[in-house]
């Protein structure tokens, strides 16, 4: 019990071994310098460091300072240990040749061999276990007894006096065998549930780490395909300014050719015409009129270039509308392969920006634009005839069908009144609540009622939290069942998914009340 005692004092309180390396806080407490320095380092981000034992708090972390006085008392009490040679306990008696035991005498504190056994006392008080090395883990520190029950209530191992004393009376007390049977079996059970446990978590971890590979991968892909379409476009367009650059060069060489031609002409004249106006004034400035009539005669006639020509030279200049036809038909050319090229590198979304809305599905309080791009509510009920797709409630559908593939259209919103931004069935009633968006299983939807984002298919609902009011992008995939909405926040952010098997022609839709508006594309 002494030894017990003393491993006790020399234990670390963190890993309760005995001392490795110990070292000493200022507040006075030991602990090995390993297991106080992990420690440290996990309350390192904390900014603050607490002793484990008497959880005195230290602005900076503490200078360990070897306590070598406990040391030399660790090693001194490990070298005084007996050494355990064999994991079997052998007879105490079998001294010239070691013999192992087969039973052991708690009151001798005594093994004994098979030979030994017979000459032992049969007294009662002599009590016969099983081997053990450890006699006075068998015997009560208090009462010096066989220990012979276990208290549930205190988890300790009693002898008969402690349990008709005081201490544990009224407790839950039974057998040693009856405890180990039950204690045994709550052993194996939380190891059967730790193994599956273990089992259920490495399964998550392989798949969380089988994700991470296919999202890094898929990334990638895309951010190459990225770069590729990019790459793609660049060519195109380095290729439709090169020709453009290519036409105003033919057009410039067109009317600099003539104009070079008129130019080197008027100079040859322009030089002509002062050499004559030189000689001229040289004449003008005789005063004697025999010398000035002896003088050569200057020609007096002066050649002009053409006047024609120098009209036409005016009128020859770069034609802008043929640079601007151009450029406008390399750029109706690059939309038109803008498409391919998406497809070619695996983008496959159709752009439905140009859908309209449908005049015949709209209620007679929804206001549309002359593009019928743009739909809000209104007190003033509009003249609009009779039709059998037209809705009793402030609703409207877009013209346009989707029966397969990918697309992708932009919805700007309100942020004043209620609305509704969804697709669903032409099937759906015309009439009353079931007619509403999101209210029926034809219909799926976000709606955004009382300042709050919600979520609607068949009356089931789901809140949509940190909606900042941005406008809203949506995404559907036919085939694949996504219907999904985005936030065109900086990042764009993903708000919702519906899953469904869809089995009709979807049609945009759009419900709008309380002053509400929605404008289709940008």
């Amino acid at each position: 019990m002494a030894t017990a005692s003393l491993d006790k004092v020399l234990s670390c309180s963190i890993c309760l071994s005995i001392y490795t390396n110990p070292v000493t806080l200022t507040c006075g407490h030991n602990f090995c310098q390993e297991c106080i320095s992990s420690l440290f380092n996990r309350q390192q981000e904390a900014g603050i460091y607490i002793c484990p034992e008497c959880r005195s708090e230290f602005r900076n972390r503490p200078c360990l300072q070897k306590n070598l006085k406990l040391q030399n008392i660790i090693e001194h009490y490990q070298s005084c240990l007996p050494k355990v040679m064999s994991a079997e306990v052998l007879c105490t008696y079998c001294v010239m040749s070691p013999v192992p035991a087969v039973k052991t005498c708690l009151r001798c504190e005594a093994s004994l061999c098979e030979l030994h056994l017979r000459n032992h006392s049969k007294s009662a008080n002599h009590i016969l276990t099983e081997p053990t090395a450890n006699v006075e883990d068998r015997m009560c520190f208090i009462h010096n007894d066989l220990v012979k029950y276990f208290c549930f209530q205190d988890s300790s191992i009693i002898c008969m006096k402690c349990r008709e004393g005081s201490e544990h009376r009224g407790h839950h007390v039974e057998l040693l065998s009856n405890a180990f049977g039950k204690k045994n079996a709550q052993c194996h059970d939380l190891l059967r549930k730790l193994k599956l446990k273990k089992a259920q978590t490495d399964k998550q971890l392989k798949e969380l780490q089988v994700h991470k590979t296919e999202v890094q991968a898929k990334a990638n892909y895309f951010k190459g395909n990225v770069t590729a379409f990019f790459g793609d476009l660049r060519e195109v367009l380095l290729a439709r300014e090169q020709d453009i650059l290519r036409d105003i060069t033919r057009q410039e060489e067109q009317v600099l050719f003539p104009l070079a031609d008129l130019i080197r002409k008027l100079e040859l004249e322009t030089n002509d015409l002062q050499m004559k106006i030189h000689q001229a004034g040289g004449l003008c400035s005789i005063t004697d009129p025999v010398t000035f009539l002896k003088q050569i005669c200057i020609a007096t006639d002066i050649e002009n270039v053409c006047d024609a020509q120098l009209e036409t030279a005016h009128d020859n200049n770069l034609d802008e509308v043929i640079i601007e036809v151009s450029l406008q038909n390399a750029l109706h050319k690059l939309c038109a392969i803008y498409p391919e090229l998406m497809v070619k590198r695996g983008f496959i979304i159709k752009d439905a920006s140009n859908m309209i809305l449908n005049v015949n599905t709209a209620n007679i309080n929804i206001e549309l634009s002359h593009d019928l791009k743009n739909a809000s509510h209104t007190d003033i009920e509009k003249s609009r005839p009779h039709h059998p797709e037209r809705f009793t409630t402030t609703q409207v559908f877009t013209t346009n069908r989707f029966t397969t593939g990918k697309h992708y259209w932009e919805v700007q919103t309100s942020s004043e009144g209620d609305w509704c931004v969804g697709v669903t069935y032409n099937t759906v009633k015309r009439k009353g609540d079931l007619s509403l968006i999101g209210r029926n299983w034809k219909s799926w939807c976000l709606s955004w009622i009382e300042g709050e984002l919600i979520a609607e298919h068949d009356n089931d609902e789901e809140d949509i939290d940190s909606y900042t009011g941005s406008n809203l992008g949506v995404y559907l995939d036919y085939e694949g069942g996504l219907l999904s909405f985005y936030e065109l926040s900086k990042p764009m952010r993903h708000l919702h998914t519906f899953t469904a098997e869809f089995t009709e022609p979807l049609f945009a839709a759009f419900y709008l009340d309380n002053g509400a508006w929605i404008t289709i594309g940008d």
